[in-house]
C-alpha cells in the first residue's frame, strides 16, 4: 500500500504543476483541457488507491505480506533522497530569489528537482521503469532554462510546468495501476500457501454390511 500511496502523492503534485502552470500563453480551452486531463487522472490514482485499501482490509495475512513486498523500497536510500530534495529544492528556491532571477525559472527548478528525485529512486528500487518519467521532467527542466534566456521564456510554465505535471500524472496512473493489478491477483505462492493450511475435510469411508453367515 505504501506504493499506491506515493503514486497517490506524485499524482497530487502532478496535478498541482498543471493547475497552476496551463495559463497564458496558453489558450483558455487549452489550459481547462489540461487541467481537466489532470483532474480525471488524479481522481483514477485515487479510486486505485482507495479500492487497493479495501481490497488488502479484507485479505488474508499471507496475501497482505505478499501485496506489500514493496513496503522495503521506503527505507533508508529513500529518505536520504527525499531529504536530499527538500534542502534541494527549498535551497534552489531561495537562491534563485537572492539573484533576482526571472519567477519562470523557478518552474524550472522544481521540475529539475522532481525529475532528479526518480532517477535517484530508480537504482535504490532496482526499478528501470522509474527512471523514465524522472528523465523526461529532467530534460523538460533543462530546456526550460535554456527557454528562460529567449524571447521563449514565458512559455517555460508550459514546458516545465504543464508538461512536466502530465508527465508525472501518466507515470504515476501506470504504476498505480500495475500495483493495483499485483493487489487484485495474489501471488500464487501464497495463495497456495493459504490453502495448505486450510483443514482438509474428514473423509467418510462407507461401511458395506456384513454378509450373514449361514450355519451347516
Amino acid at each position: 500500500m505504501q506504493r499506491m500511496t506515493g503514486m497517490l502523492v506524485g499524482a497530487v503534485f502532478g496535478a498541482v504543476f498543471v493547475m497552476v502552470n496551463s495559463s497564458a500563453p496558453l489558450s483558455l480551452v487549452i489550459g481547462i483541457l489540461f487541467r481537466v486531463l489532470a483532474v480525471l487522472a488524479l481522481a483514477g490514482v485515487a479510486a486505485m488507491w482507495y479500492h487497493a485499501g479495501r481490497r488488502l482490509g479484507h485479505a488474508g495475512a499471507e496475501l497482505v505480506a505478499a501485496a506489500l513486498g514493496a513496503g522495503r523500497r521506503f527505507g533508508g536510500g529513500y529518505v536520504v533522497v527525499v531529504a536530499g530534495e527538500a534542502i534541494a529544492l527549498f535551497g534552489g528556491l531561495a537562491a534563485l530569489s537572492a539573484v533576482r532571477a526571472p519567477e519562470q525559472v523557478d518552474v524550472a527548478w522544481v521540475a529539475l528537482v522532481a525529475g532528479v528525485h526518480f532517477v535517484a529512486l530508480g537504482p535504490i528500487w532496482k526499478q528501470v521503469g522509474v527512471i523514465v518519467p524522472g528523465a523526461i521532467l529532467t530534460v523538460l527542466a533543462l530546456a526550460g532554462f535554456v527557454m528562460s534566456v529567449t524571447p521563449a521564456i514565458d512559455w517555460v510554465p508550459f514546458v516545465s510546468g504543464t508538461l512536466s505535471g502530465m508527465t508525472l500524472l501518466a507515470g504515476c496512473v501506470t504504476y498505480a495501476w500495475l500495483g493495483f493489478s499485483s493487489i487484485a491477483a495474489p501471488a500464487p505462492a501464497a495463495v497456495q500457501d493459504h490453502e495448505a493450511q486450510a483443514p482438509a475435510a474428514p473423509v467418510h469411508e462407507a461401511h458395506a454390511p456384513a454378509a450373514p453367515v449361514r450355519e451347516a
